[in-house]
């Protein structure tokens, strides 16, 4: 793909939306193109994580432990998902084992790239706490609705 189709996907991202070509293309042009095979695993549960993936053509099933020690299917992102976006911010571990469920593409965005995006456009940590801000009310809306339904 060429750089302009990846700014119009990084654009999608609900992290990124809001911030403006020269942001976009930055990330774009810092991050790594990654095909991973029908079957392959992109990364496991409990590793290290240290970037974050935009799913750029395929999808994943992405798996957990469960109590029984089997791994349940807990999602099945496609296009347009980023996996692993807390990496961005912090040192962290792998909450699931994505693997691949169809030939795929992602581009990998390190956490190292974030952090120079921020530095050269310190106007982009305001919009991204915005979202993180948002995200965070809109979980404590849901969880506030559930608690209604059990209580």
């Amino acid at each position: 793909m060429a750089l302009n189709d990846d700014i119009q996907l990084l654009a999608q991202v609900p992290l990124f939306q809001g911030l403006s070509d020269d942001q976009l293309r930055l990330i774009a042009f810092g991050a790594e193109r990654r095909k991973i095979a029908q079957g392959q695993a992109l990364f496991r549960e409990h590793s290290p994580s240290e970037c974050a993936f935009v799913i750029a053509r395929g999808g994943f099933h992405l798996y957990s432990t469960g109590r029984s020690g089997q791994a349940e299917l807990q999602a099945a992102p496609t296009a347009g998902t980023m996996l692993s976006e807390l990496a961005l911010f912090t040192l962290c571990e792998r909450k699931y084992t994505a693997v691949a469920s169809e030939d795929s593409e992602v581009i990998r965005i390190t956490r190292i790239l974030f952090h120079r995006m921020i530095e050269e456009f310190p106007n982009v940590a305001d919009v991204v706490m915005t979202r993180i801000r948002d995200n965070i009310a809109a979980l404590s809306a849901g969880a506030t609705a559930l608690q209604g339904r059990f209580s």
